[in-house]
């Protein structure tokens, strides 16, 4: 009884030091992921200006708070005398009125996401001992950073994962864009966002398209593991019918890169056209999906892995040759 009451004591003091409480009344089971819902509070502020509410800001909450008025939104910052007021005016526009309203409506728990963070982490965990969970908020950003990581804090914007749909996206979004911006995007984009902050890519003067390919499929490669995706193109986003199309023409796509030598490119427009998010990709007189790259760089880890089974995911993450990767990969040899 004495040891468990010290560990609940030791946790308050790390939550307390991260500034941030957890406003739970149930005591949480160790090793599951519970989001603290700032944003309630943010919304509970801006619809009262109550001064009880801007001191749980401040002080409950006073690292998501200082990320959010400085780094997210960039309106002033803590120490600044106005920016309470400021801050509540800046949610009071009518449009975010609206979309706090929104968010409440769409999101009136996470266990969704909750158990999905925890099934993840707890296999990361596994396989990396020295993962260090972050704690998780949730937030309103005002369409900004989907996930923001500082330190050990990762927050979710909620009002970016409202669905492809809403309203709203339409006056700010072009169609492809929203298609990432639904709330089964939550829990792979915070493994993503996770994962890259603390493995990021070595850029250097040689680093070429095959480099980014592999990292970031590296990447997608992992987070389809920890959260059991059927297949990568499932992890990524992607349709069904998207994933059935780069399966059936994986060798096309493959010829296509090395015909045009584009592997060994390091053109910022080769890297923008294979990497980046776009409506889509014009490739083999058709219509490819966007981040193709990606796609193709996990399977080339997936072919490397089938290769080298005593391979942990640990030690994948830690492998960044990614021309030997490449080459003991085999891709496409059979």
């Amino acid at each position: 009884m004495k040891l468990r009451i010290s560990l609940l004591i030791i946790i308050s003091m790390l939550l307390a030091s991260c500034g941030i409480s957890t406003g739970k009344g149930t005591e949480q089971k160790e090793g599951e992921i519970s989001v603290l819902r700032y944003d309630k509070l943010l919304s509970e502020y801006v619809r009262s200006n109550s001064f009880s509410a801007m001191q749980k800001l401040t002080m409950d909450y006073r690292m998501p708070t200082k990320i959010l008025i400085e780094d997210v939104l960039a309106i002033g910052t803590v120490k600044d005398d106005t920016i309470s007021q400021r801050l509540q005016k800046f949610y009071s526009d009518t449009t975010l009125v609206r979309l706090m309203n929104d968010v409440e409506t769409q999101f009136p728990n996470l266990d969704a996401v909750e158990e999905g963070l925890t099934k993840g982490f707890r296999k990361l965990k596994k396989e990396v001992p020295n993962t260090e969970v972050p704690l998780v908020y949730s937030q309103i950003s005002a369409f900004n950073e989907s996930i923001v990581l500082v330190d050990s804090l990762l927050g979710i914007s909620l009002d970016k994962y409202m669905g492809e749909d809403y309203p709203l996206y339409k006056r700010f979004y072009y169609d492809y864009q929203c298609r990432s911006m639904r709330p089964e995007r939550i829990v792979p984009d915070c493994f993503s966002f996770y994962l890259l902050s603390r493995y990021d890519m070595d850029y250097h003067e040689g680093t070429c398209l095959i480099d980014l390919m592999i990292h970031s499929g590296k990447i997608n490669y992992v987070v389809q593991n920890l959260l059991d995706y059927d297949n990568i193109g499932e992890a990524m986003g992607y349709s069904k019918e998207e994933n059935d199309w780069c399966r059936e023409n994986e060798k096309a796509i493959w010829d296509y890169i090395c015909s045009n030598d584009h592997l060994h490119a390091r053109d910022p427009m080769v890297f923008r056209y294979y990497m980046k998010p776009a409506p889509a990709v014009e490739m083999l007189g058709c219509q490819a999906p966007a981040l193709i790259g990606t796609w193709v760089g996990a399977r080339i880890v997936a072919s490397y892995m089938k290769k080298h089974k005593d391979m942990k995911l640990k030690d994948l993450l830690e492998f960044t040759d990614y021309h030997t990767m490449l080459s003991e990969s085999d891709y496409l040899a059979s």
